[in-house]
């Protein structure tokens, strides 16, 4: 079994490489495109995973944050991402690791409650971000958003480290276990 660790790869000169996790293809695509059109003074790389553990032969970068994408109108895709967990080493739950849940917008179509998720993002000391990946605009302020954050995650905004952005993230975002 192979398990995904934050330093089994040396950082690439100027490279900020984000790893999308999830069982929506079309979305996460969407996703992609929508991240590699913003400006970035890093190169940027974006992987698509449809779940973990990557292929082991395959020569990779160094994956500076990795997203696991649920959509709430899928049990089986919250179960993937439960299952690709497993595959990643704790270092990476240090800043490196971030949830995104889609379709909250269609609250009355969801089949995985909010909570589940919350709950989920919480047991893992990550950060959960909300965005109905269907709708263009709020693709593109996610996708300026994940921008922000890997840059972050891959060193290359002075004095801001991807600890001090997952304390920041945790205290503006996301309720205390007894919220939930």
């Amino acid at each position: 079994m192979s398990v995904l660790r934050p330093l089994d790869k040396l950082p690439g000169l100027n490279t900020a490489t984000i790893l999308l996790v999830g069982t929506e293809d079309v979305l996460l695509q969407q996703l992609a495109e929508a991240m590699l059109k913003e400006d970035c003074t890093s190169e940027l790389k974006v992987h698509l995973a449809k779940s973990l553990p990557l292929p082991s032969n395959v020569n990779r970068p160094r994956i500076d944050l990795i997203v696991f994408v649920v959509n709430l109108h899928s049990k089986h895709s919250l179960r993937n991402v439960e299952e690709s967990l497993h595959h990643v080493d704790a270092a990476f739950f240090l800043g490196k690791v971030s949830f995104l849940a889609t379709g909250a917008g269609r609250e009355s179509h969801c089949s995985i409650h909010r909570n589940t998720v919350m709950k989920l993002a919480h047991t893992y000391r990550s950060p959960l971000l909300f965005c109905d990946l269907e709708i263009e605009d709020f693709r593109a302020t996610m996708a300026q958003r994940l921008v922000r954050m890997l840059q972050i995650c891959a060193g290359h905004v002075p004095s801001v480290s991807a600890l001090n952005l997952l304390s920041l993230l945790q205290n503006s975002e996301n309720p205390s276990l007894e919220d939930l």
